[in-house]
């Protein structure tokens, strides 16, 4: 973790001067990003502040997608958000994932921007960066960086000494969660053996997933696929009384429908009231289907688990 840096700078184009005895910016700056030189002056700012702290990678923690499908909406269009830096699918863009400088700093555009995707940018004990609402940004470093504050200044934006970022990680809170360990997948295997299928629900950002029907032979080879550090819920097979999901739908206020197509792909997506009309033409064409609740009378998963990294240790800080 990157907590008790002892040099961080709120890196805002907010002039201190217009700020209230509360620290609110009361000035005329809106809110938005320009899209244009304001929105390189924060890349150059940032690019600055991990020069001088040596800073040539950095790791990506706790991410967000910010796309996920809703029913009545179109999908996010491929070029947008980190489905651009990465792929559309969102390879590479997990926890624990390092990426280059470069990669960082169009990543820090995207989150300027809000426009799909969201994550701490981190060098353990060295360097971080967090990039929040309304154009504010947090840069943390182990070492001064006066000149990056200068060039912060000569780039037209106001690098502020502070204490702490806002979006430093709570520490964990409760029993760690399980890691999806040996004992683990030998549960999946039997559960998938016994009922002859389940359904694994593979977490690898948060409001995104991935999902895979597992017979209990399947299981080592979609284990060997999963992203890194994914969070994975392993729950009930996908039926096929399609006429009683649609009916069990159409009755919710407010749910997740999952749904195999005509092939092997199985897709989901949020839907509330307003879609109901949408849903008999998404399971005509299906071949299998299952509704995910929200709220106290959701099921819970059969199992639950955090793929751990190689020496075993789950890292994850908030198992989605």
């Amino acid at each position: 973790m990157t907590a008790g840096l002892p040099y961080v700078h709120r890196v805002t184009k907010y002039d201190p001067a217009d700020r209230d005895e509360r620290d609110c910016y009361t000035g005329p700056e809106d809110t938005d990003c320009d899209h244009g030189p304001v929105e390189a002056a924060y890349l150059a700012a940032v690019a600055a502040f991990a020069e001088e702290a040596g800073i040539t990678e950095l790791t990506v923690r706790d991410p967000e997608y910010h796309g996920g499908v809703e029913l009545g909406e179109q999908q996010p269009a491929e070029e947008a958000g980190m489905a651009a830096l990465f792929r559309p699918d969102l390879t590479g863009f997990h926890d624990g994932a390092t990426v280059p400088l470069p990669v960082a700093l169009e990543m820090v555009r995207v989150m300027l921007r809000e426009s799909g995707g969201w994550c701490l940018l981190e060098s353990e004990g060295r360097f971080f960066v967090h990039v929040g609402y309304d154009q504010y940004s947090y840069v943390g470093s182990a070492v001064p960086v006066d000149r990056a504050v200068d060039r912060t200044a000569a780039l037209g934006l106001f690098a502020e000494r502070v204490t702490a970022s806002p979006y430093e990680p709570e520490p964990p809170a409760g029993p760690p969660p399980r890691a999806a360990d040996d004992a683990f997948w030998a549960e999946v295997a039997g559960l998938a053996a016994s009922r002859g299928a389940v359904l694994l629900q593979e977490v690898q950002v948060g409001n995104s997933a991935r999902w895979h029907r597992l017979r209990a032979a399947d299981v080592p080879g979609v284990h060997a696929r999963l992203t890194p550090r994914a969070v994975l819920h392993v729950r009930s097979d996908l039926s096929s009384d399609l006429p009683g999901v649609l009916a069990a739908a159409l009755a919710e206020e407010y749910a997740e429908l999952v749904w195999q197509d005509g092939g092997s792909r199985i897709l989901s997506a949020r839907f509330d009231e307003r879609d109901h009309g949408l849903l008999p033409g998404v399971l005509a064409g299906a071949r299998a289907a299952c509704l995910l609740g929200y709220g106290p009378d959701a099921a819970e998963p059969l199992l639950s688990a955090v793929l751990p990294d190689a020496d075993g240790v789950v890292r994850v800080r908030r198992p989605f």
